[in-house]
């Protein structure tokens, strides 16, 4: 056999041992994001990153991932569903969560097990089972974890492509998964991207809450509600409290409203399963929670990491949202539970208390 070959050979394998990791898909991308580079700047000079310093601070390295991890010749993207077992009619649930004002809105990604933790173990299996068969080679691997412009390399492999939301689609998953990849100095054969299948649909832009999606493919994430409660550390702006509503972790509104996710595929990971009945709390009951509880029930969730003085906020944000929608007896317990935090040590969970109870204040002058 020649090298190209046993080259493909090796990149058919990888595909199938990635899959038998729980993937739905695996592909090859050469590492050339030239293309990128300008619209990256350009959205980082509008200052659309808002706090997340992290975007700015490694320059053009993001679109270069050969000055990230020298040596690299290639990027194997994998792709892993996380609808849970349990989703049957996610949409329809989802929606209706909404529109339940006591509810705690927390988007489905984040209702399981860290997803940082379960693709990072599993990509580190993919790698030893590639050492295993051609001895040591250069590679490291990434969940969201580094600067790293995965959308656009999953896009060059075929994985799918960038929907107007700028998260990946795919015309046999939609979006509802994540995406790992492993730099490699292997000249694997690379895969061919796809073309788009978005057309004329505007449907994730329209339903946006905060109209955080200013142009197809391009968002303020200062306007997302996923950064204002995940990577926003200070106060949330006060104009942009009542559009959040009950998404007190993240939001999936984009995704719910796009077509292509009638595919999107259940998980066959355990490690995605609800915990903590977090498809089904409530605001007050989330709101009491002490530290202990939230740093307790939440190990190995990727929640744990905006630490509880930002849940609070969060939850208080929801707390006074639902003053102008819930029963009388659920605006009690609320009114109970926010007075009960007066006091907290933290200025900016006082903050957005305080706030909350204006909001039922004013419906009780109403």
């Amino acid at each position: 056999m020649t090298k190209n070959d046993n080259l493909l050979a090796l990149a058919l394998s990888i595909k199938a041992w990635g899959r038998e990791l729980g993937f739905s898909d695996v592909r090859i991308a050469d590492i050339d994001l030239a293309h990128a580079e300008a619209g990256l700047q350009a959205w980082l000079d509008q200052g659309f990153h808002g706090e997340m310093e992290y975007m700015a601070a490694h320059g053009m390295k993001r679109a270069r991932p050969a000055e990230l991890v020298p040596g690299t010749a290639r990027a194997i993207m994998l792709q892993m569903p996380y609808l849970p077992q349990s989703a049957q009619d996610w949409r329809g649930k989802e929606e209706a969560r909404q529109n339940q004002p006591a509810a705690a809105n927390i988007s489905i990604y984040a209702r399981g097990r860290d997803y940082h933790k379960v693709l990072r173990a599993r990509l580190q299996q993919l790698a030893d089972r590639i050492k295993a068969e051609v001895g040591e080679f250069g590679y490291r691997v990434f969940t969201d974890s580094a600067p790293v412009l995965e959308v656009e390399l999953a896009q060059k492999s075929g994985l799918g492509w960038r929907g107007k939301h700028t998260l990946l689609l795919n015309r046999d998953a939609g979006s509802m998964f994540f995406l790992g990849e492993i730099f490699t100095d292997l000249p694997l054969p690379v895969d061919a991207p796809i073309t788009s299948h978005c057309g004329a649909c505007n449907a994730c832009i329209d339903i946006c809450p905060t109209q955080a999606i200013v142009a197809p493919y391009k968002i303020d994430a200062r306007r997302c509600i996923s950064y204002l409660t995940i990577e926003l550390k200070s106060s949330i702006p006060m104009e942009m409290r009542a559009l959040i509503g009950n998404r007190v972790y993240g939001c999936d509104d984009c995704q719910m409203a796009c077509p292509w996710n009638k595919f999107a595929q259940q998980s066959t990971v355990a490690d995605f399963e609800v915990r903590n009945g977090l498809d089904d709390a409530t605001l007050v009951d989330l709101f009491g929670w002490s530290e202990e509880d939230f740093n307790g029930k939440l190990a190995g969730s990727p929640i744990r990491r905006i630490g509880h003085e930002r849940w609070l906020r969060n939850m208080a944000v929801g707390l006074g949202n639902a003053a102008a929608h819930c029963t009388a007896a659920d605006a009690t317990a609320m009114v109970a539970a926010l007075q009960a935090r007066l006091e907290h040590p933290s200025a900016m969970v006082r903050e957005h208390v305080l706030w909350a109870l204006e909001q039922h204040g004013r419906q009780l002058g109403d």
